[in-house]
């Protein structure tokens, strides 16, 4: 499993029609292959940012097959006229957090 973290600053005062736009775009993530689950904050500080954390099964069903395929350009289409700037994104591999 992979963890994305995607840091989205939008344009002020567009933030609940992002949130619309983003439920809309949930649908649309959730149709590719290798999709596990997504989170999204909000930030306290800063309004205008919002913070995605995606599951991902490899780091090839976010960078190939979700990136280079048509659902991404959906999700862009609905999400991306909202941003300010672009995404910064990353990638994490899980840490087993048991002892020993």
């Amino acid at each position: 499993m992979v963890l994305e973290c995607a840091l989205i600053k939008i344009e002020p005062l567009k933030e609940n029609e992002f949130e619309v736009a983003l439920a809309r775009a949930r649908e649309v993530l959730a149709r590719s292959e290798g999709f596990r689950s997504l989170n999204v904050s909000r930030g306290i500080e800063e309004p205008s940012t919002y913070m995605l954390l995606i599951e991902w099964e490899s780091l090839e069903d976010h960078t190939e097959h979700f990136r280079g395929g048509e659902l991404f350009k959906e999700w862009r289409a609905l999400i991306g006229p909202y941003f300010a700037e672009p995404p910064d994104v990353k990638h994490y591999n899980p840490l087993d957090a048991s002892p020993g």
